[in-house]
């Protein structure tokens, strides 16, 4: 009775904070947490200006679009799967929210137009690659230079559609709890921050969360196990093009104006890029919202400490593709080593 009594009220792994908090951050993301600990005292150590409230709120801010990106590409990846079309997606988005807020006069219109254009081009995809068995690679590669036409097709003469609501704009570039000397914190970060709890606790928590993983991890497994392939594909396409949409909803509230293709050009490789970094693989089965997250966040802070330190914006690019590159090459990295000690534990199980 008494060993029960003791072993029942000793402390179990769960209520380690530190086992939890690496357990909800992912061990192979420990590096990432290491290398932001290092960029931030290399950034703070040249600048006074980094850890200014005002600038780290900016980093708040402007890490919100590519997060939502981010967001949608983590499941997109997970699923083995590649949508290289979001940043034109989000352009799109952008025309069409900016025509209902200046033309029609409807912020709220604006903001579910934007999002259902996104879904809608989501769907687009999702169709291409399933009953024209396109490959997802190539068939986003062609709707990225399709859907970027279309977005100079829909703004008038091809020009940026100006928008002059305020209410519109608050969401994009308003603030919170401000005042006292605090900058308060951006709307756009605290959706950002919504969006992503809710895509942790669907792809951990959820059947259909599971069902992404098993679909990237082992197709012909998954479809064995009853998972409809082309219906979940079409789930994630949509909702990858519904974050793109808002992302470019986000856009048009920054900087008042509906971007065809300024602003939003170029941002599926800063997603691409976070979600690599984030421990995802290329083959799909592996990847956290989590992890993309805070790959995002090291990202957002490069780009702001390299703006403070005056590095002309080429360089920034050079590091971002150097940064996707490796990436790359760390996730098939530790996909050989993973393989390799499968095929180990299948030898000595075997003999």
């Amino acid at each position: 009775m008494t060993n029960m009594t003791n072993s029942s009220i000793q402390p179990t792994s769960s209520s380690n904070p530190l086992k939890a908090t690496t357990r909800f951050v992912g061990a192979e993301n420990l590096s990432l947490i290491i290398a932001l600990v290092l960029l931030v005292a290399l950034i703070a150590s040249q600048t006074p200006f980094f850890f200014a409230p005002r600038n780290l709120m900016n980093i708040g801010m402007n890490l919100s679009v590519v997060g939502l990106l981010g967001v949608g590409m983590t499941i997109v990846i997970v699923s083995g799967a590649l949508d290289i079309s979001v940043g034109s997606i989000a352009g799109v988005a952008s025309v069409v929210s900016a025509m209902l807020v200046t033309y029609v006069g409807t912020v709220l219109g604006g903001v579910a137009m934007g999002v259902l254009a996104g879904a809608i081009l989501g769907v687009v995809n999702a169709a291409i690659i399933t009953y024209l068995r396109v490959n997802a690679v190539v068939a986003t590669l062609a709707t990225l230079s399709a859907y970027r036409g279309l977005a100079f097709l829909i703004a008038p003469e091809g020009r940026p559609i100006g928008v002059l609501d305020q209410n519109f704009a608050w969401l994009g570039s308003g603030r919170i709890l401000e005042g006292g000397g605090f900058p308060g914190v951006p709307v756009s970060l605290i959706l950002l921050i919504i969006i992503a709890a809710i895509g942790h606790f669907v792809m951990s928590s959820t059947v259909f969360g599971r069902s992404v993983y098993s679909m990237g991890g082992n197709p012909a497994a998954a479809r064995l196990a009853g998972i409809n392939l082309n219906r979940m594909k079409f789930y994630i396409f949509t909702i990858s093009g519904a974050l793109a949409g808002l992302a470019g909803v986000l856009v048009t509230a920054r900087t008042s104006s509906g971007q065809p293709a300024s602003g939003t050009q170029g941002l599926e490789l800063e997603a691409i890029t976070a979600v690599f970094l984030g421990g995802a693989i290329l083959a799909g089965g592996k990847g956290t919202i989590v992890g993309t997250m805070l790959a995002v966040v090291l990202l957002a802070t490069l780009s702001n400490g390299m703006n403070l330190l005056g590095i002309p914006t080429f360089y920034q690019l050079v590091a971002k593709g150097f940064l996707l590159v490796v990436a790359v090459a760390i996730g098939q990295w530790r996909m050989a080593r993973a393989e390799k000690a499968q095929a180990r534990a299948a030898a000595a199980t075997g003999s």
